[in-house]
């Protein structure tokens, strides 16, 4: 007991710096870091005009929260501020653009051959 209470600072030191790098690794999966915070059946039950819905309100806040970012990257600071601020939602919304995606291929929703995306997803 008395060796646990000794290596505490050690062992806290250890879960600390690991418990990121696992939440790394778990998101390196096709769809990206953002993967682990999207439910796999979220959109099980959407319809197609859901789904087309959806991925409007999904475009849009992409392209917030790029322009948060860009905007954060203008100064030194802010390029730290951006990405501890933006890019987990960034992260997120691209992963569960990917699983919309999926879904409304599996459906065979018509709307998603009228978007394309202009950007390269990072």
């Amino acid at each position: 007991m008395i060796e646990i209470l000794m290596n505490w600072p050690r062992l806290a030191l250890l879960s600390f710096l690991f418990s990121p790098a696992a939440l790394i690794v778990t998101g390196c999966g096709s769809d990206g870091p953002g993967a682990i915070w999207v439910d796999p059946g979220k959109y099980t039950f959407y319809k197609c005009d859901d789904l087309a819905r959806r991925w409007k309100a999904l475009i849009t806040r992409e392209d917030e929260l790029r322009g948060l970012i860009e905007k954060a990257n203008e100064s030194a600071a802010g390029a730290v501020v951006g990405s501890v601020a933006y890019r987990s939602d960034y992260e997120a919304v691209l992963s569960e653009e990917k699983m919309l995606q999926r879904t409304a291929a599996d459906k065979k929703c018509s709307f998603m051959a009228d978007y394309q995306s202009d950007h390269i997803i990072r």
